[in-house]
């Protein structure tokens, strides 16, 4: 018999359903890594910490938290200028301002600032 490839087994306790949903559709195809059914021991388990969500320590604000929800979506300038009803010009200006703000130096970059910082949910 043929040695079967290890598998990691991973347990998701979080208590946001959206989130916790998302993290198990992003690790449902990663090869040899299998979610832990509930009550069942896993290797690594992903908790959410206790307590409300991180401060973003940066004020954005509505529209360029727009902006970074649909960055993070994969949009375009020209997607989100037509989502938002405002020019390509004035998403440039907002995304400048958001890689700024999140010190980051791209688009991926500032959308994991975001989310590290508790601005925007993947």
């Amino acid at each position: 018999m043929a040695d079967e490839p290890a598998v990691l087994i991973v347990a998701i306790r979080i208590d946001e359903a959206r989130l916790a949903d998302r993290l198990a559709e992003l690790l449902a195809d990663v090869s040899g890594l299998r979610l832990a059914m509930p009550g069942e021991p896993a290797d690594v388990e992903l908790i959410a910490p206790d307590g409300p969500p991180p401060e973003a320590g940066v004020a954005l604000t509505a529209r360029e938290l727009d902006v970074l929800a649909l960055i993070a979506e994969g949009a375009s300038n020209k997607t989100i200028a037509r989502k938002l009803s405002i020019s390509v010009h004035t998403v440039k200006f907002h995304i400048a301002s958001l890689l700024d703000k999140l010190d980051a130096e791209g688009r991926a970059e500032a959308v994991a600032q975001g989310a590290r910082l508790g601005a925007i949910r993947l």
